[in-house]
């Protein structure tokens, strides 16, 4: 007999729409899994058990059943403020800072009528693209509890994957949805830019981080994606004048259908690959020619992309990276309870001149424009999700910040070109190594195309007939 955490999202909010469990049952059966596993799995910064039965009861009482989300469990991820509830932002520097108000994403989710349980971990302040800091344990991958879940959004990772939670948002500024999605066996979608209000990139240096969700299925993603973009339902309030192109939504609908003939594109190459030595391991190849294999079955348009060098990329990149950490509002002796990586990045960051970071920004913005020319003639592109399989806990040197940018650069390549570039994309797993880790690809879309990116990835689900199931150990 199947536990409530065995059901897909979309299946809990069919049941919760047919009075078959309540939000305060849902609630209880999932904070019970994260008290019994988060120990060992490092997924949650901060459980707020009290307040979120207290919010099931709300729900269930006074919110719509029409809202989206409606008595779903989800938890933020420790970058998102929530009044009242600790931010730690995955740093020993803001230990004690507890926001008095919550931010857009959190008011999304509220909106939409779902039910936090807390925080989830991430590293310090969202910056490497794993999840092991120093403000508390690593979260580790459910699939071997040896490996690291990835990041930035690892504990939201970690905790889908354990069964911790349905799904979770997440915030992706270069890759930081899609690499731990990835890393754990799951889909994790990183919209357009423009396209979540909460989190539209619009605001971000270089346009770079935006909100999206981590969900077992490709429908659960969608249904998430909706509450994410309409928390009162279709259609969407945006907050800017600027948002992404394309359908609207609802795209539930799309990831359940899974219909269409598409014209796809296959890269092999990265930005990368002018500066650091990328190399693709036998797993990760292996998933992106099983993923292409059923998809020029089902009579998709299959063609290889020639390599496009970018030497420029890396040193553009970088310098946004670097910049990016210059804003950190640490100073003083507070910068000595920052990570050696941190304050790496800090110093590094705020010594860049002005020349130089509009120089990058100018080079990365025309790199946008060159990447969807490349792809104008596709309706996806298909790349390896990552290029190595996940990094053992304690893989990244955490001292040598040149060598750490490396290390991530190798491990995921495929990634942060597709935030410079303010396209959407998904991640689905679609095969497991000899030891039984998940392996996924990546398909990118057209600006504002997510649509198609789910009815693709949902036909890949399907074909691939994986069913949605955690670690036989939890």
């Amino acid at each position: 007999m199947s536990e409530l955490h065995d059901h897909t999202a979309l299946e809990l909010h069919q049941l919760l729409q047919r009075g078959e469990v309540s939000p305060v049952e849902l609630a209880t059966h999932y904070l019970d899994r994260v008290e019994r596993l988060n120990p060992e799995v490092g997924a949650f910064a901060t459980v707020t058990g009290e307040a979120a039965l207290g919010r099931a009861v709300l729900v269930e009482r006074e919110v719509p059943r029409s809202r989206p989300l409606w008595g779903l469990p989800l938890a933020d991820k420790d970058l998102q403020e929530r009044a009242g509830v600790p931010a730690g932002f995955g740093s020993r520097a803001f230990a004690e800072y507890v926001p008095e108000e919550s931010d857009q994403l959190v008011q999304a989710v509220d909106a939409a009528g779902a039910v936090s349980l807390g925080k989830t971990a991430t590293p310090e302040f969202g910056l490497p693209s794993y999840t092991e800091g120093l403000a508390g344990p690593p979260a580790r991958n459910p699939w071997d509890l040896e490996l690291g879940a990835g990041g930035s959004s690892g504990g939201a990772a970690a905790a889908v994957a354990a069964g911790m939670l349905p799904f979770a948002p997440g915030s992706d500024g270069g890759g930081s949805i899609r690499i731990p999605a990835a890393a754990c066996g799951l889909v994790g979608v990183k919209p357009s830019r423009g396209r979540v209000p909460g989190g539209s990139g619009l605001a971000s240096l270089a346009g770079l981080a935006v909100a999206g969700p981590i969900a077992r299925t490709v429908a659960d993603a969608a249904l998430l994606l909706d509450g994410l973009i309409a928390p009162e339902g279709y259609p969407a309030r945006h907050r800017s004048a600027v948002r992404a192109p394309g359908d609207d939504g609802p795209y539930l609908g799309a990831a359940v259908r899974g219909e269409g003939r598409f014209q796809l594109g296959v890269m092999l190459d990265s930005p990368w690959d002018e500066a650091y030595e990328i190399t693709i391991d036998d797993p990760s190849r292996g998933a992106l020619e099983l993923a292409v294999g059923v998809l020029d079955g089902l009579g998709h348009g299959v063609e290889q992309l020639a390599p496009a060098p970018e030497p420029g990329y890396a040193d553009a990149f970088r310098t946004i990276w670097q910049a990016g950490a210059a804003t950190i509002p640490v100073d003083g002796e507070r910068e000595a309870l920052l990570e050696p990586l941190t304050q790496w990045l800090l110093g590094r960051g705020r010594a860049v001149p002005a020349r130089r970071l509009a120089e990058a920004l100018a080079w990365l913005a025309a790199f946008e424009q060159r990447v969807i020319q490349r792809f104008a003639s596709f309706d996806v592109v298909l790349t390896p999700a990552l290029a190595l399989t996940p990094r053992p806990v304690g893989w990244y040197d955490a001292e040598d910040g040149e060598r750490n940018f490396a290390q991530q650069v190798q491990f995921t390549p495929f990634t942060s070109f597709v935030n410079v570039s303010g396209l959407p994309a998904i991640t689905v797993p679609v095969s497991f190594t000899d030891a039984g880790v998940p392996v996924g690809v990546q398909l990118i879309g057209r600006p504002g195309g997510e649509s198609t990116l789910f009815s693709l990835a949902a036909q890949l689900e399907r074909r691939v007939r994986r069913s949605p199931r955690h670690p036989a150990v939890w």
